[in-house]
């Protein structure tokens, strides 16, 4: 076979070679300006003492991300609690009279179990030189006995200055100096997509750091705690991560680890939560100024807008929060708030959800007159309202039952009597109708209608009886029904679409 090649003139050649030096001096310039420029992410917030980190060069990259682990990691400390547990007796027979006739008392006291000392691991974050520790309040809670271990081995009694169950936050303090701290972020700057790192003390394995991104933002409704605003993640997060620290490419604190889903087993599947430390730094500075959170209290139950709500109260999307009562004697009802209203903005700021609105008021002072834009009867209008304080709480089947028709079809409701209202904790004064069975096979289910329901309301208008009841669903045909249930004492709005 006949080899061939391929002949190019000595001028074309001349002048490859000079644009490819001229390419390659051009990329030389570009890499270099790149790798001086700051990382994407959360720009870093000074605290008293917290050292001012400078972002980290893409430079340093070269092998890995160590460049930014290796300042963090001695910030994040292990913690170890104890508590003493009195269990409970295995076997009360003990104290059976007709047990004790024949062996008397002292067989009993010798069975009885005995105090246990319980004991857990954690993990918690230095916020400051001089000992102040971020952690979870579930690590904490209970414990008589506080132990934090340093990154060097050395390990030091702590005590508790402060700690908010409804947020998860504690915040710890040992006495010591020269500590090594992180650098506080900006969650409110995190997106989807952005590289994190989770660094902690897992199993008690020892200190281990994982990387990830943000999963997701904002995510709520999942039961851990009072106020989420979570950060989700997919970077690894086991048991004894909790308390432990969320950075990002800057080396700095976004995040206080908190929770993962286990899919039913004992690790890590992908989907961990992180409190924001916007969220953490206003309730450790409040904390650390009053020993305790401070609250603005608005009197109202709000709930999320669905789109079939949208449309049964004349909106164009379905946003905001949906006033589903109003307590009396508070700010909300002393600014004439009234059940129905939607609340679509505070202060000028969209509002997007009930969690969004109780997140908000929490955050802000008692005292503070905020602006609620409002939507009444498809009239928009503006209220101001003066916040009041956040108190912690201190905190049978008669008559003739009625079947519903049309989307109400399957829901069986009697009168509401004065005896079932008082079984149901219900406050005095309650009116409605009593949802006594719901048939599984129902419109209703779907609507999550249940047994010991109220209905107080049908399509906005008020019922107290049976005969009002079945007056106000004469008019509903097969459309969606708009009710106002009443479910232990609290109400909120539910739509029953018809089925098909």
């Amino acid at each position: 076979m006949k080899s061939s090649s391929l002949n190019i003139p000595r001028w074309v050649a001349a002048v490859a070679l000079i644009a490819a030096l001229v390419g390659g001096g051009a990329l030389a310039i570009g890499l270099r300006n790149w790798s001086s420029s700051p990382v994407y992410g959360a720009t870093g917030q000074n605290i008293t003492l917290a050292r001012n980190a400078a972002p980290v060069s893409l430079a340093n990259f070269s092998n890995g991300f160590a460049a930014v682990l290796k300042p963090a990691l001695p910030a994040v400390v292990n913690i170890h609690t104890s508590k003493v547990v009195k269990p409970q007796a295995q076997m009360p027979f003990f104290n059976d009279p007709f047990f004790q006739q024949f062996f008397g008392n002292q067989f009993g006291r010798q069975m009885q179990p005995r105090p246990e000392r319980e004991q857990s691991l954690g993990s918690g974050v230095i916020v400051s030189s001089d000992g102040t520790i971020l952690t979870n309040n579930h690590v904490i809670d209970g414990a008589t006995d506080i132990k934090v271990q340093l990154s060097d081995k050395r390990e030091f009694q702590a005590k508790i200055i402060g700690a908010d169950s409804r947020t998860d936050i504690a915040v710890l303090k040992i006495e010591a100096s020269g500590l090594p701290t992180l650098a506080l972020g900006d969650s409110s700057k995190l997106q989807v997509g952005d590289v994190i790192f989770a660094i902690g003390d897992p199993f008690g394995v020892g200190e281990t750091a994982t990387m990830g991104i943000v999963s997701a933002t904002g995510r709520n409704g999942l039961g851990i705690e009072n106020y989420e605003d979570f950060i989700q993640t997919d970077a690894a997060i086991n048991p004894g991560n909790s308390g432990g620290a969320m950075i990002d490419l800057h080396g700095d604190l976004i995040g206080i680890n908190t929770a993962i889903e286990t899919g039913g087993g004992q690790g890590n599947i992908g989907i961990g939560f992180a409190i924001p430390i916007n969220m953490a730094r206003s309730v450790m500075d409040q904390i650390v100024s009053h020993g305790k959170v401070v609250r603005g209290y608005l009197g109202l139950y709000p709930q999320d807008v669905t789109p079939q709500i949208a449309r049964q109260f004349g909106l164009s999307e379905p946003s905001g929060a949906l006033i589903a009562e109003v307590s009396p004697d508070t700010p909300a009802s002393r600014a004439g708030l009234k059940r129905g209203d939607v609340i679509l903005k505070v202060n000028g700021e969209p509002v997007a959800s009930a969690n969004d609105l109780r997140l908000r008021i929490s955050q802000t002072a008692p005292g503070t007159n905020v602006k609620l834009a409002i939507s009444r009867d498809g009239k928009v209008q503006d209220v101001s309202v003066a916040l009041g304080e956040y108190k912690e709480e201190k905190e049978a089947e008669n008559g003739t039952s009625e079947s519903g028709e049309g989307a109400l079809q399957g829901i069986h409701v009697q009168e509401l009597t004065p005896d079932i209202a008082e079984q149901l904790n219900l406050p005095a004064g309650t009116h409605g109708v009593i949802v006594s069975d719901v048939d599984p096979a129902s419109p209703a289910v779907n609507a999550d209608i249940q047994r010991g329901d109220v209905i107080q309301e049908v399509n906005h208008i008020a019922v107290a009886n049976i005969e009002q009841y079945k007056r106000a669903l004469a008019g509903a045909d097969n459309k969606p029904v708009l009710l106002l249930v009443n479910r232990g004492g609290t109400t909120h709005f539910v739509v029953v679409e018809p089925g098909k």
